[in-house]
């Protein structure tokens, strides 16, 4: 008979966004060397979801294994863009050495970062090989973000043959669902109703069934549904991002959670998708005037 796995709810906590409780319920005992260290960067990685990342850059010193090492990295590089390139550097000497450089969190925190600045390739050659579902569900987001939804279900398909049921492999089924979109969106939205009603309601849960809904033309439940993940976190991207759609759709005043987004997350696409639109519409109307 198997092992009962101590981390089932804690990981299960961090997929679906529910990151102060798992920081809260983290404390487990009995836990082998091993899944200590996942434990320890599970929660640190709550940590960076929260923005807290100085609290994780001061805790995890140069002596902790190499996966806190990563995680730290991650963090370096979240908290400003000064870091950025220091931290590229390092994350590629960490990955450069053939005693480390197949440690699945180092890979996928390389995979997140290099997602980050846009280099899908670089991340791929990271990522590709899989070995972990989480390794297999950032393959999934990446290739949805270069738009090769054939690969990104060539990933959902090992993801399935590993564990249907896992969160994860529920979780990239929603994505290459919206992606895909027509009847697919109704599939889409029933997992996300499905976590709903087995889990903590979190923003990611909200924003899934807010983003299913648009897509289906429901955008009165899509702004309720909104709202509500705004209450649970007015600084969200995803929620603040989703929330000016939805109120361009509905015909209401969307500027104020677009300039929140502005201030709160001045990278994120929305925002610079905006912007270069403003540049244009200036430039077409001085070539008028």
């Amino acid at each position: 008979m198997a092992a009962p796995d101590l981390l089932f709810g804690l990981r299960n906590n961090f997929f679906l966004g529910a990151f102060q409780a798992a920081i809260n319920n983290s404390d487990i005992p009995n836990l082998s060397p091993e899944d200590s260290i996942e434990r320890d960067c599970l929660v640190h990685r709550s940590y960076i979801a929260l923005g807290s990342y100085q609290l994780v850059i001061n805790e995890i010193d140069s002596s902790a294994a190499t996966p806190l090492q990563a995680v730290k990295l991650l963090a370096l590089y979240l908290s400003s863009p000064e870091n950025k390139e220091s931290t590229i550097s390092s994350l590629k000497e960490l990955l450069g050495d053939p005693a480390i450089g197949n440690n699945p969190i180092l890979r996928l925190i390389a995979g997140i970062v290099f997602m980050h600045e846009q280099d899908y390739n670089e991340a791929l050659k990271h990522t590709h090989p899989g070995g972990t579902m989480e390794l297999h569900a950032l393959n999934v987001q990446i290739f949805l973000k270069m738009h090769r939804s054939d690969y990104a279900e060539k990933q959902l398909k090992i993801m399935q043959q590993m564990d249907e049921d896992h969160t994860l492999t529920q979780l990239a089924n929603a994505w290459l669902n919206l992606a895909v979109g027509g009847s697919k969106i109704q599939e889409a939205y029933l997992i996300f109703q499905d976590f709903s009603e087995k889990y903590q309601m979190t923003g990611l849960i909200l924003n899934g069934k807010a983003v299913c809904c648009m897509h289906m033309g429901h955008f009165d439940e899509a702004e309720s549904l909104l709202l509500e993940a705004l209450n649970k976190d007015a600084k969200d991207p995803e929620t603040l991002a989703n929330l000016v759609v939805c109120s361009l759709h509905l015909g209401k005043q969307s500027s104020r959670y677009l300039s929140q987004l502005k201030l709160s997350h001045p990278d994120h696409v929305l925002v610079t998708r905006a912007s270069a639109a403003e540049e244009a519409f200036d430039r077409a109307v001085q070539t008028i005037a």
